[in-house]
């Protein structure tokens, strides 16, 4: 199972330099305990827990490397907040390309060590993905680094990686297929947003899928973001033809992204589907991450639950039809973010007991 079996709808790659780890055919599966407590009967989990290295990316870092590989460049300078560049580096050494990556000041250790583990060169730089300005000039500084004919830059955003980020749309065409086999369409997919790139591949996404008559119709995709970071999820809401800069005060890993990136293709993209934005706040994301692990047995990092999230809020403020199906994008495995799972268990370690005293668990 890759996503190379849609080969036909996204980069086209010849099958020689196809590089494939496994990534895509994730589950697509029902909520047991949050769906029907929050009134919503049919609510779903695309989860994306179960790629390779751990997240959706996988499926932009099999694309992009893919796309690399097949044209002859064999050094990836990339930008991420963790999964990116997680997926990069899983990618890159498959493809024996060299691997450099800038990460935001936030990254959880837990990612930076999965990305050196992959042998990337990984480095910090202060404030960026805090502040707009920062971020700005280090997108283009490392855009001048990656002219050299044997270079690409690699950032999980159309506006900079759009060959990469096909392999995205792959999420929308397993829905497809997945919801096809259960009798019904999806009525509202909910995706997380930090630049905006897996927004934009879902209504993509969909939309190929109703332009090449595989679909009838695409589902309204919603675009969630942190309350911190809202550069597109509260001008899509409000009726703006335009994304919007901000200084991110968020602190949920992943999703802070201050810049516009693929914003103004967000808006464009989701209002047709009939989509809208929404803004959650950051403990609301904490708890609904708690929930999905005690409640669905599912365990995500932060950004993971955010979709959810807002679904859940738009179900609470009457926004949701309660037999409508509704598909909650599950982006990444909480084994990436440590301090998540401290906040989550309040950080007390398991007792150790005496062996007599295990008479107390019957």
């Amino acid at each position: 199972m890759s996503i190379w079996r849609f080969a036909d709808l996204i980069v086209p790659v010849e099958e020689a330099h196809r590089v494939s780890l496994g990534e895509g055919g994730t589950p697509l599966i029902p909520s047991r305990r949050i769906g029907p407590t929050a009134g919503l009967s049919n609510l779903w989990f695309k989860v994306e827990t179960s790629n390779p290295a751990g997240s959706f990316k996988d499926r932009m870092g099999a694309a992009s490397v893919s796309h690399m590989l097949a044209s002859g460049q064999t050094r990836c300078i990339a930008t991420s907040s963790g999964n990116t560049g997680s997926a990069l580096s899983a990618y890159c050494a498959a493809a024996g390309i060299a691997c450099h990556i800038a990460v935001v000041e936030t990254a959880p250790e837990s990612k930076l060590r999965q990305m050196m583990a992959y042998g990337a060169n990984v480095f910090h730089i202060r404030g960026f993905g805090l502040d707009p300005d920062i971020s700005s000039r280090v997108f283009e500084r490392l855009e001048k680094i990656a002219e050299r004919l044997d270079s690409a830059i690699q950032v999980s955003s159309y506006i900079y990686s759009p060959e990469g980020m096909t392999g995205v749309e792959t999420i929308s065409h397993e829905l497809a297929e997945q919801t096809k086999e259960l009798g019904r369409p999806i009525d509202r997919v909910f995706c997380q947003a930090s630049g905006g790139g897996l927004c934009v591949a879902v209504a993509r996404g969909f939309a190929s899928l109703v332009r090449t008559g595989r679909l009838d119709q695409s589902p309204a995709v919603d675009c969630v973001q942190p309350e911190g970071n809202n550069t597109m999820a509260g001008p899509l809401r409000d009726g703006a033809d335009r994304a919007q800069e901000c200084v991110c005060t968020t602190r949920v890993s992943g999703l802070q992204v201050p810049n516009i990136n693929d914003g103004h293709l967000v808006i464009q993209e989701c209002r047709p589907t009939g989509g809208t934005g929404h803004l959650v706040e950051d403990e609301f994301v904490w708890e609904t991450q708690r929930r999905l692990a005690r409640e669905e047995g599912i365990f995500t990092e932060p950004a993971g639950a955010v979709a959810l999230a807002g679904a859940l809020q738009a179900a609470q403020n009457g926004e949701i039809d309660s037999g409508a199906m509704v598909v909650c994008l599950v982006t990444g495995s909480g084994f990436k973010d440590e301090a998540s799972v401290e906040r989550m268990i309040g950080g007390e370690p398991s007792p150790l007991l005496e062996f007599d005293d295990m008479g107390e668990l019957d």
